[in-house]
């Protein structure tokens, strides 16, 4: 009997062809986002007047907001070929000369958190977004000649979720900087609603409703539970999804009213429960939870912060008087904590870091 995994290449491919499916290909199905896609098309239609190249493109925010797409529909309005990379792919200063001589004329080359690149790569960028000319080193020590190699002039699309660590002579190059927001609910609805189209899903609004108000602000999040949501209803129940069965998905699969998982639940806990509320070190609390501390920083925490629900101070993590009552409990009284001048003065402290 053959074992089936879900890591098959069968399996991946088709759940690659979904993600593509539901991408937007154009800045009319590109919902949210208003400012920036205005902004954008301005840039990419000035640029198409001149029957130039469009300027280099800066887009920040957290994961899952739409970056890589936009990315797409920045190469489909110009009506260039796409070049997709990423900044840890790209270790050496060669790797980048090898896709920068290999770029056409007008080509958009995405290079995907572009903050992670080496520092010689990072060097060598420079010269290519300024002069469209790469140095390429021939041989070593005192005898080392640089050959200057021009290449044709090009867009990069430049994606990070950590602009911060972005040197400032590599930010000042991009000719357009967007930073991306976290969605509201009533485009995240659009957003499901369009996607449960693409995917032939029978589902009405209250079910769309639900899906967008646990979807945390991100698009990428409430198409994965729109398709959790699609199996449990297909499973449980006669393939149509309401209040109640998108409800009922989505509890089973441990996300609650407000978007948290398991884990937010886990860390959240642990501070309130084994901890009185803070304050905590993060490396503490990883163990409370059975985590790695990047884990807890990087995927639970920012949604609890954004929340109001865990305070990052200098002294550790704190639980707020609304992350308790989350949890159905009640805070310690409120000198046990923090008082919420010097809760707020902690913050600035550990932001100003």
């Amino acid at each position: 009997m053959e074992e089936y995994s879900a890591l098959t290449p069968g399996a991946l491919d088709e759940d690659r062809a979904v993600e593509a499916k539901l991408r937007p290909h154009d800045f009319t199905q590109f919902l949210g986002q208003a400012r920036v896609v205005d902004q954008l098309s301005l840039v990419l239609d000035a640029a198409k007047k001149r029957s130039g190249v469009a300027d280099h493109v800066l887009l920040s925010g957290p994961p899952g907001l739409g970056k890589t797409t936009l990315a797409m529909i920045i190469a489909q309005e110009m009506g260039a070929p796409l070049r997709i990379s990423s900044g840890p792919a790209i270790q050496h200063a060669g790797d980048l000369a090898a896709i920068l001589s290999g770029l056409s004329h007008g080509e958009v080359f995405f290079l995907d958190e572009i903050h992670r690149m080496s520092r010689p790569a990072e060097e060598m960028l420079y010269l290519a977004m300024e002069d469209f000319r790469v140095d390429v080193v021939v041989g070593k020590g005192p005898g080392a000649t640089a050959i200057p190699l021009e290449i044709p002039p090009f867009t990069l699309v430049g994606a990070t979720t950590r602009v911060g660590l972005l040197p400032s002579p590599l930010r000042d190059r991009f000719g357009f900087t967007a930073q991306l927001d976290y969605y509201d609910d009533d485009t995240l609805e659009q957003i499901v609603e369009r996607s449960a189209h693409v995917l032939e899903i029978d589902i009405d609004v209250d079910g769309c409703e639900v899906i967008a108000s646990r979807s945390r602000g991100t698009p990428r999040i409430a198409n994965r539970l729109l398709r959790r949501v699609r199996d449990f209803a297909q499973v449980r129940g006669t393939g149509a999804v309401n209040r109640g069965v998108a409800e009922q998905g989505l509890d089973l699969f441990e996300v609650d009213r407000l978007g948290l998982d398991r884990l937010d639940r886990e860390v959240l806990g642990a501070v309130c429960k084994k901890f009185g509320g803070g304050p905590v070190g993060l490396a503490t609390l990883a163990i409370a939870v059975g985590e790695e501390a990047e884990t807890v920083a990087e995927v639970a925490e920012p949604f609890l912060v954004r929340l109001g629900f865990l305070m990052r101070t200098t002294r550790g993590r704190v639980a707020t008087a609304q992350g308790f009552a989350h949890l159905g409990m009640t805070a310690p009284v409120q000198g046990d904590l923090f008082s919420n001048t010097e809760a707020d003065n902690s913050v600035s402290r550990a932001n100003s870091r």
